[in-house]
């Protein structure tokens, strides 16, 4: 048997034992392993045994170094494993660059690192005699207590983490949950494989456990039911031993080949009565068995990826801020055409506050949003007022002279 080992510009059929002596004891071949003076290079499927260099470099490519090699350098470029006893005099450098787990949309939480809050840096959590989700404060993460209410802050992080997300308990508090609904279309490719799920936590006083429980839509894609009556098969649970100072934990995930409906993710917690604050930041769910760097994206695109599922128009500094323009349908209402910041995951549910429509003439308080006509990237929306519209009379939706006023869109999971 031979293989080609190449000098320069001309290539050579060395046999298979000759090769075997350019190294220390054994080289198993599954494809091609090529040494030049110190250095030993492989590519493809290739175990290399006992392989002992006194300078120089290992460098591997879909290969495993196992036994007793003494190196140099070791330089791993892929999904290699190096065990035994591996003597490296140098350095280690693991270059994983690999599509699943480097490239492209990492995380597949969204605003894992808690820093787009579009309805509100803080907000009281009610408590209620069956789990109901509110989503109330950093997006995407919807927060959930029973035995008495909570508060949910987006708080100030540290070092290259700007936010957390930080839950204050009070008393007769019996348990808290925070958790994210990641749709079929962003965990699809994750069925079948392990993932691995880490976060930054921090728990004060006595409570220790944060349990975290790993789900998928049972039957439709993106139907997760309500947490009162979920319609979610469980995947796997496990907890951490969390102390008062942030640390970042992680576990592997065996996701089924049927999850491919959608996955769920939720951090939850015992009595966190007065005086306890619970802390969540980093949160990140990822292909593979390793936990890597978190998966810092530009503030633009975690905002866009946080608008598919909910937005926010607010008036601001804009006392007057415009929203939409259309026309009065009579004298109490008027249906007006609103265009998305992006386009959303569902047809959306619409809200408003202090919003008014207005044909320079009069400019009546919206009192209900009356019926949506609304596609994924625009509605069509009539609105309710008491009365002083005139029929088929040219019309805008502003703010009611209130920086406070905003028109919003839902269609969370």
């Amino acid at each position: 048997m031979a293989v080609p080992y190449t000098f320069g510009t001309a290539t050579a059929a060395i046999p298979l034992s000759q090769l075997d002596s350019n190294f220390s004891t054994a080289v198993t071949i599954g494809n091609t392993a090529v040494q030049l003076g110190n250095t030993v290079t492989s590519f493809g499927n290739v175990t290399l045994t006992n392989v002992t260099i006194s300078s120089g470099n290992v460098i591997v490519t879909g290969a495993n170094v196992s036994g007793t090699a003494n190196v140099s350098t070791l330089v791993v470029t892929g999904s290699e494993t190096v065990s035994g006893n591996t003597a490296v005099t140098g350095n280690i450098t693991a270059s994983f660059f690999t599509s699943t787990s480097t490239f492209g949309f990492k995380n597949r939480i969204i605003n894992g690192q808690m820093q787009i809050a579009q309805r509100a840096t803080s907000a009281t959590i009610t408590a209620a005699s069956t789990i109901a989700a509110g989503y109330s404060t950093v997006d995407r993460f919807y927060v959930y207590c029973t035995g008495a209410n909570v508060t949910a802050a987006q708080v100030a992080g540290s070092g290259a983490t700007k936010n957390r997300l930080q839950i204050t308990g009070a008393a007769s508090v019996t348990a808290v949950g925070i958790g994210q609904r990641i749709e079929q279309l962003n965990s699809y490719d994750l069925a079948g494989s392990t993932a691995t799920l880490s976060a930054d936590l921090a728990i004060s006083a006595t409570l220790t456990t944060v349990t975290w429980t790993a789900s998928y839509a049972t039957t439709t894609a993106d139907t997760f039911g309500t947490l009162a009556s979920p319609t979610v098969t469980q995947i796997a649970t496990g907890t951490f031993t969390v102390t008062s100072t942030v640390t970042n934990f992680s576990t592997n995930i065996t996701i089924p080949a049927a999850a491919t409906t959608g996955i769920q993710i939720v951090f939850t917690v015992g009595a966190l009565t007065a005086g306890l604050t619970w802390t969540v930041g980093n949160v990140q769910l990822e292909k593979g068995s390793t936990a890597t760097s978190f998966d810092y994206r530009p503030y633009g695109t975690e905002l866009a990826l946080c608008q598919r599922y909910y937005s926010r128009m607010n008036a601001n500094t804009g006392v007057y801020t415009a929203f939409g323009s259309g026309i009065f349908s009579g004298a109490t209402g008027g249906n007006m055409y609103i265009k998305f910041p992006t386009t959303m995951r569902s047809s959306p549910t619409i809200n408003q506050s202090n919003c008014v429509i207005s044909d320079t003439v009069t400019s009546p308080a919206i009192t209900a949003v009356s019926t949506t006509f609304a596609g994924t990237d625009s509605a069509f929306q009539l609105f309710t007022v008491a009365s002083g519209g005139t029929l088929y009379r040219p019309a805008v939706l502003v703010a009611n002279n209130n920086t406070a006023a905003y028109i919003d869109f839902s269609s969370e999971l």
